[in-house]
């Protein structure tokens, strides 16, 4: 079955590293997807870069350009995001917004990103709270943690509507078919964690979901659990912890490989290992983290990210869109609607 061609719309200007590894990643997807990209930024800047990279602009190729005069700068604030009309972020998200493109990816600010599309998009009917869910490698399998950072403080009822979305991610992109799904605590009884974590799990408990209790931290790499429920705060810290011990441990595993001529010898033989672990411990494989619950397909990418991580992410927006995850989330969000309930409305 061929691939469905997809219009992703690609926030060229926000990165921490400008627009060069941006349109870096948009060229690479081009031999990996058969989506076309709308590069959203300073029309000037991206022409003198696809023209200094080889790519001529065409009536029919698979790369455009959407002029956007602004740029929202990391330490901006969310209600200037959406005071600026004009900014590569809000252009990006009107284009989505009216079907001129089937999906977002932005490497930007992120909190700009989550007002703008909030703001224009909506949440999808049902959903409480949008979350952002990142694909996180275990020993088994891939797993989804949901929330990354879009909600500091959260209640019960969002922790609920997070699982209901990761599982639904969970089926489609990983493959599962009952996700099982956990609550991140400071233990595995009941009893333990605080008082959002004590009624989050009654509601859990109460559901038809395949909940398999509280999980704590070392579960996450143990493969204790397919999509693990947090709140944001708690999230992004797990996620940038993760993420920064396994790229300390490659570089201290570079370094120690180098110390002699007969670990530089051992190093030989145990590359292609070695290439295949950093291939499963990379962030950049899984392609940015979807912003589960907002009317629209928005995929969020690290400042710092690379041309890897932008075709990937692309790659994913493209997935996102030919499975139809909302319309999923808005059925399971109406078929798990539990009956009323303190825990629930707390």
């Amino acid at each position: 079955m061929p691939e469905i061609v997809r219009k992703i719309a690609l926030d060229a200007m926000g990165s921490d590293h400008g627009p060069e590894a941006i349109v870096d990643g948009a060229l690479a997807a081009l031999d990996k997807t058969p989506h076309s990209i709308l590069l959203v930024g300073k029309d000037d800047v991206l022409a003198r870069l696809l023209r200094d990279k080889g790519y001529s602009l065409s009536r029919d190729s698979r790369v455009s350009i959407v002029p956007a005069p602004d740029v929202i700068s990391m330490h901006a604030s969310p209600s200037e995001a959406v005071r600026i009309k004009t900014s590569s972020i809000y252009v990006a998200a009107e284009l989505a917004r009216q079907k001129q493109a089937d999906g977002l990816v932005s490497a930007g600010n992120t909190g700009a990103t989550m007002a703008v599309t909030k703001l224009r998009w909506r949440s999808l009917p049902g959903v409480s709270r949008p979350g952002i869910a990142a694909v996180i490698p275990s020993q088994t399998q891939p797993c989804i943690l949901v929330d990354v950072g879009a909600n500091v403080d959260c209640k019960p009822r969002h922790l609920f509507h997070f699982a209901i979305m990761g599982a639904v991610y969970a089926k489609e992109i990983l493959h599962l078919t009952q996700p099982r799904i956990g609550l991140l605590s400071i233990g595995e009884e009941q009893i333990k964690g605080n008082a959002q974590t004590a009624a989050a799990f009654n509601l859990f408990k109460d559901s038809d979901l395949n909940f398999v209790g509280n999980v704590e931290g070392q579960n996450i790499l143990e493969g204790g659990a397919d999509v693990i429920v947090c709140d944001g705060f708690v999230g992004n810290v797990v996620l940038k912890f993760g993420e920064a011990l396994a790229s300390h441990m490659l570089t201290h595993l570079k370094k120690r490989l180098k110390t002699s001529w007969i670990a530089s010898l051992a190093a030989l033989a145990i590359m292609p290992t070695l290439r295949r672990f950093k291939q499963e411990v990379d962030p950049d494989e899984f392609g940015g983290a979807p912003l589960l619950g907002v009317n629209g397909i928005c995929i969020i990418c690290h400042g710092a990210t690379n041309p890897k991580a932008i075709m990937n992410a692309i790659r994913v927006a493209g997935d996102f869109s030919a499975h139809r995850l909302n319309q999923q989330i808005v059925e399971e969000i109406a078929a798990h609607a539990p009956a009323p309930s303190k825990a629930f409305q707390a």
